[in-house]
């Protein structure tokens, strides 16, 4: 098992005496050993572009792209990219932890100059496959998929509303490619027809006790 402190103190003195490095090739590689001590230090992890700029403050895909290549160059990482958009580039994370022997595996200590006994811990792939089909489902539970006539004719005889109103409720939604407000993609057409609902029983309201007309009054007394 890696020694948490004992290895981020051996990098810690590496980075210090390697004058390649700048702020982001820190920060990003802080971010990898996170991910791997979350993956309770499993080699190899999988990695997401985003989420990794995200947590290490790289603006620049460039830049990110360019830190990963020379972390593995200089024998911090070892990167494995990935040109899969369905499954994430890997990376192996080396044991800097040099108190006790950790392996066979050699890296090459280029910061340094000497060549010296780096462990890859090996493992499964860590490339999450139920995170990938957890999104999958996240994504299709969320997509919205427009009702049929019947369905929303359904839907405002339950509340209490005329197919007359359902018509016209899903010939507008429909002309205008189901937009709220002509704008932002529609996620719940049930609540939009609730609104329509409420809103033709107001104006319905309004309406009849515009045209409420006394029928006693005597139209012979001038006003």
């Amino acid at each position: 098992m890696v020694n948490y402190i004992r290895h981020l103190e051996s990098v810690f003195d590496r980075f210090s005496t390697d004058q390649r490095l700048t702020a982001s090739h820190v920060s990003l590689y802080y971010s990898l050993f996170h991910l791997w001590n979350l993956s309770k230090f499993q080699n190899p992890i999988s990695i997401c572009r985003s989420e990794l700029m995200k947590v290490s403050k790289i603006g620049s895909a460039n830049t990110y792209t360019r830190c990963l290549k020379q972390l593995d160059e200089w024998g911090y990482i070892q990167y494995l990219p990935s040109y899969n958009p369905l499954k994430g580039s890997l990376v192996n994370l080396y044991d800097f932890d040099n108190s006790s022997d950790k392996g066979t595996d050699k890296g090459s200590d280029n910061s340094s100059g000497n060549s010296s006994v780096i462990a890859v811990r090996p493992s499964i792939n860590s490339l999450n496959n139920t995170n990938i089909k957890t999104t999958k489902q996240r994504n299709r539970k969320t997509a919205f998929s427009p009702p049929s006539i019947d369905e929303v004719k359904e839907f405002f005889l339950e509340k209490k509303s005329t197919t007359d109103q359902a018509e016209q409720f899903h010939n507008h939604f429909e002309s205008n490619g189901w937009l709220v407000g002509g704008k932002a993609k529609m996620k719940n057409w049930k609540a939009a027809a609730q609104n329509w609902v409420k809103r033709s029983k107001q104006f319905s309201g309004e309406k009849e006790s515009y045209l409420n007309v006394n029928q006693d009054k005597d139209y012979n007394i001038p006003l």
